[in-house]
């Protein structure tokens, strides 16, 4: 089946990540779906640094690509960071978006503490150098009963990081840390959204994902025990198969 013709899924991957966190994800997607997995700028394999790390500028970024790809209207499923690119695409080009999963993201800005913390990483990277701040920041997103059991998974989430440019990291704390509130978009999306939530997720917890559950027309949700922020490796098969169901709602296949 020509690409053009193939109901295409978009795949964003979150801070610190790159496009190879879902490789394993999506190994036996069906074949009539086109897969996209852009790199955000300055992630991937061959980074190249940019200047604005804005969530609105990274999402130009990954419109740019999607027009390079010939995807117009499409099912973005988007990973913490991710989300937070793929809110602010909806909202400049809603009518790209055929449907939405936030897996582990939020479309609520930083809270004060929140961007404390972000200008306390930053402070520690500059001290200490990123790969430190690898090797203490990615192990407690997960849950605690996963630590040890995805022994070989977190030491590819910090590979991924240590090999993400410092320039990258620091700009996209801070783009974080300014990113506004956009649970308007979830008010006026005429597109499906999915939410995918650990119950142990110490970076959109619980209690503040719940109440936006009830903000789109349709709104759908897999609310996960013992998973924490990285539910691709902690709940592989029951996320895939939301996302995959999701998709046969979206796109009637």
């Amino acid at each position: 089946m020509p690409h053009a013709k193939k109901a295409t899924l978009v795949f964003l991957h979150g801070f610190a990540e790159s496009p190879a966190i879902w490789t394993d994800f999506t190994r036996g997607f069906p074949a009539h779906y086109r897969l996209l997995m852009p790199a955000l700028p300055g992630h991937g394999p061959q980074p190249q640094p940019v200047t604005d790390y804005s969530m609105e500028a990274q999402a130009q970024a990954v419109l740019a690509q999607l027009d390079a790809a010939g995807a117009e209207k499409v099912l973005l499923v988007a990973h913490s960071m991710g989300g937070y690119v793929a809110l602010a695409l909806a909202d400049a080009h809603p009518e790209r978006v055929a449907g939405l999963v936030l897996f582990h993201s939020t479309a609520l800005p930083d809270t004060d503490e929140k961007r404390e913390n972000r200008t306390k990483n930053q402070d520690f990277i500059r001290r200490h150098s990123l790969d430190k701040f690898m090797n203490s920041f990615i192990r407690p997103l997960l849950a605690p009963a996963n630590r040890e059991r995805l022994g070989t998974e977190l030491q590819q989430l910090e590979a991924i990081g240590k090999a993400t440019p410092e320039v990258t990291i620091l700009g996209g704390l801070e783009a974080m840390k300014h990113r506004p509130d956009r649970t308007q978009v979830l008010r006026d999306a005429r597109f499906p959204v999915l939410f995918i939530s650990g119950h142990d997720d110490p970076a959109v917890p619980l209690d503040t994902l719940l109440p936006q559950l009830a903000l789109p027309a349709q709104s759908h949700a897999l609310l996960l025990q013992g998973v924490g922020h990285l539910g691709f490796i902690e709940a592989p098969e029951l996320t895939r198969r939301a996302v995959l169901d999701f998709a046969a709602g979206v796109f009637g296949k």
